[in-house]
This record gives structure tokens, C-alpha cells and sequence, in this order.
């Protein structure tokens, strides 16, 4: 039976009012601008270099691959050892990987070389999102803000790929090609360090050896829900690459690759405004029900994209896209907090953001191809296809999204007691 949410919850403002969460928010926003930048910073910058669509979205596809591999270990181990453990290291190994393979681009290496560098770039892409999000899960568990804290981030993170792509694009066309990615590089370094060191704020380490602790050591990819998730964040991944490439080309092949940063900020406004509205709702339909909606309606807006040969009608038909991923985005990590236990929950959100990246690699990479041996716009051919498939396997196991009574996490006890994962 369909769930209906609360029809009245704390607001935005009441939420921004809880007790030192400016703390990590602020560090938090820069630190986590750098995962919007990196795949449109490398696709501009390689092929500048080397004049090839093609192998710019094959050495941003090694990125965001080895994003997506390592993603959901890094957030395991935040689970159990604490974030600031996991963030540090990261940080410094992705700014000097990002520096180096923008140096690599410039001298002119073999794509190898870059292949080579892209690897330890994507694998130490520092996951943010998923921190913040189980910080306010650890200091808001059980009340009304907790659902209030997961709408914010999923508007945060429409902010974050509106502001990323933006601000990479117009660096790399406006200053000089290598400029996003060492942009990119810097943010992470002055972000994730403030945010690292935020020790006061992070969710306490699951691995201290009490029984409670082992219980959040399983993985989250046992929950059948979260691999249904999965997938259909991989065809949303799909969107941001293929139209990252897409209009790239586009607006090349018209003679005013100026217009990119245009037409990419129209499409990742629709996407931000929509989240706004999105979260502010108090939803008496149930997620799962949401998710299937939204997914339909984004579905049909991406068939269009392939067929538009205008500035006009492609800025209006990307207006539409954005204003369709919000709600299944939001939706999705909601679930989360309904189908996994605490002690997994930063893993759960990072096998999510993985599956966007791992989607947008994908998507770069034969979009890439695509506007390279087709047509100009031939790129738009892969949203539609990569959210076609995720429909279907969508359709097909939307009753893995509904919390099951064996495995769920057990919220109500007597007094202060943890929630425990009942197996």
C-alpha cells in the first residue's frame, strides 16, 4: 500500500537554523563543486588537445568509471572509520592527479598517458554529497527535519550542476582550456580540507566492534531496492553526459561554442528550480509512485532532444529535461533513508552518485563517438536511450522499492537505544 507523507513539515528555514550545521554546509558546497566540473573540464580541455570528441569522452569515461568503482568503497569506509579518515588523503591525491593530467593534455601525450592519469582522478573524486547527507542524518534522525535535511540536499545538489558545468565551461572557452580543471583541482583541495576538518559534526565511526557497529558494516547493495536505484540513476547519468557533449558539439558546429555554457545553464536551471519546488511540497503520493512518474516524464522529454535543430526549441526541450530529473532524483534518495540502515547509508548514497557518474562516463564516451562518425546532435540519441532502459528495469521491479518487513531497520525501542537492522 502506497505511503503518504506528512502533510506538513519544517521548512528550509528552520532546518538552516539547527545548531552548527553552517559548520559543514559552507565547506561542504565548495567542496563538493569540483564533482559537477570534472567531466565537462576534462571534455573541453582533451578535446581542445587533440581536436576529438571521441577521446575526450573516452578519457572522461575512465574518470568517471573509476569514480563509480571507488565511490561505494570510500563510503563504506567512512562508515566504519569516520569521514575525515577517508576525506584527507583523497583530497590530495585527486588535486595532484587533476594537475597532472591537465599538464599531460597540454603537452601533447599520448592517450594512454591520459587514460593512465584520468584513473587515480576519478577514484579519488571526494563524495561530499553523501557526507553531508549523513551528517544531517546523524543530528536529525527520527524528527520532522530529516525529510526536511533530504529535499535540501537534493536541491543543493541541482545548485551544484547548475553552478559546475557553468562556471567549468566559461573557464575553459573564456580564460583557457586547461583553466576548469585546475579550478576543479584547487576547490577540492580548499573545500575538502575545511570540510574535513569539521571533526565535531561527522556521524560517529561504525567501527568500534559493539554489535550495533557490525550491523553497519553489510553492504548496502544486499538491499534489492538500492541495486532498482541504482539503475535508474545510471540513465539519469546518461542526461548529464549526453547533453554535456551534445551541446558542446552543437554549439560548435553553428560557429558559437559560446552558447554552451547558455544552453547547458537553461537546462540545469529547469533542473535546480524544479528541485526547489520539489522539495518545498509535502507530498501525499508515495515516492515510489513519484518515481515512476517523474521517470516516465523525463523519458519522453529526453526523445525529443535528437530532433532539435534551433537554439531556441534545443534551450526549450533542455529546459524540460532539467525540470524532470529533479523530482526522480529527490525521490530516489529518499528512499534511501526508508530502505537502508543507518551504520550503510553514506555507502547507499555514494553507490547512487557513483551510478550518476558511471552513466554520465558512459554517456560522454558514445555520445562522443556518436557526434564524431554521425551528424551534429546525433549525441542526443543516448538520454533517450539510456532512460528508456532504466524505465523499463524501472517498470519491471518498481516492488523492490518498497520496504519489505525482513531487513528493514527496526526505528522504534525503549529510550536511547540505536536502530538495529533486523536480518
Amino acid at each position: 500500500m502506497a505511503s503518504t507523507v506528512t502533510e506538513s513539515r519544517p521548512g528550509y528555514g528552520q532546518l538552516l537554523r539547527t545548531p552548527r550545521a553552517w559548520t559543514f554546509l559552507l565547506p561542504g558546497f565548495a567542496a563538493r563543486q569540483p564533482f559537477a566540473m570534472l567531466t565537462i573540464s576534462i571534455v573541453l580541455l582533451v578535446q581542445h588537445t587533440t581536436g576529438s570528441y571521441g577521446a575526450a569522452g573516452a578519457v572522461s569515461a575512465v574518470t568517471g568509471v573509476s569514480m563509480a568503482l571507488f565511490a561505494p568503497f570510500s563510503g563504506k569506509l567512512a562508515d566504519r572509520f569516520g569521514q575525515r579518515a577517508v576525506l584527507v588523503p583523497g583530497v590530495l591525491v585527486h588535486t595532484a592527479s587533476g594537475v597532472t593530467l591537465t599538464v599531460l593534455a597540454l603537452s601533447g601525450a599520448p592517450l594512454w598517458a591520459l587514460f593512465v592519469a584520468a584513473v587515480p582522478t576519478g577514484a579519488s573524486t571526494p563524495q561530499i554529497g553523501p557526507m553531508v547527507r549523513a551528517r544531517w542524518g546523524a543530528r536529525l534522525q527520527g524528527t520532522p527535519l530529516a525529510q526536511t535535511a533530504a529535499a535540501f540536499e537534493s536541491v543543493t545538489d541541482e545548485l551544484t550542476f547548475v553552478l559546475g558545468p557553468l562556471v567549468a565551461t566559461a573557464l575553459c572557452t573564456g580564460v583557457t582550456p586547461a583553466a576548469g580543471l585546475l579550478t576543479e583541482a584547487g576547490l577540492t583541495l580548499v573545500g575538502g580540507l575545511l570540510f574535513a576538518a569539521q571533526k565535531g559534526t561527522q556521524p560517529k565511526p561504525s567501527g568500534t566492534g559493539d554489535a550495533h557497529a557490525r550491523v553497519g558494516h553489510d553492504s548496502a547493495l544486499r538491499v534489492p531496492g538500492v541495486r532498482v536505484l541504482i539503475v535508474t540513476f545510471l540513465g539519469i547519468g546518461t542526461v548529464f553526459g549526453g547533453m554535456q557533449v551534445s551541446l558542446a558539439a552543437f554549439t560548435e558546429s553553428i560557429g558559437k561554442p559560446g552558447l554552451n555554457g547558455v544552453l547547458y545553464g537553461t537546462f540545469a536551471a529547469g533542473n535546480m528550480l524544479s528541485g526547489v519546488v520539489c522539495g518545498a511540497i509535502a507530498w501525499k503520493v508515495s515516492p515510489q509512485r513519484r518515481l515512476l512518474v517523474g521517470y516516465v516524464a523525463l523519458t519522453l522529454m529526453a526523445s525529443g532532444l535528437w530532433a532539435a535543430q534551433s537554439v531556441p526549441l534545443l534551450a526549450g526541450l533542455g529546459l524540460l529535461v532539467g525540470v524532470c530529473i529533479a523530482p526522480a532524483l529527490i525521490t530516489g534518495y529518499t528512499l534511501v533513508d526508508s530502505l537502508v540502515a543507518p551504520g550503510a547509508r553514506t555507502e547507499a548514497f555514494t553507490w547512487l552518485t557513483g551510478s550518476v557518474a558511471l552513466g554520465q562516463a558512459a554517456a560522454v564516451t558514445v555520445a562522443g563517438q556518436l557526434e564524431d562518425r554521425f551528424w551534429d546532435g546525433a549525441g542526443f540519441l543516448v538520454p533517450l536511450g539510456g532512460t528508456a532502459l532504466a524505465l523499463a528495469v524501472l517498470l519491471v521491479l518498481r516492488s523492490r522499492l518498497v520496504p519489505q518487513s525482513q531487513g528493514r531497520t527496526v526505528a522504534r525501542g525503549v529510550g536511547h537505544r540505536e536502530p538495529v537492522a533486523v536480518d
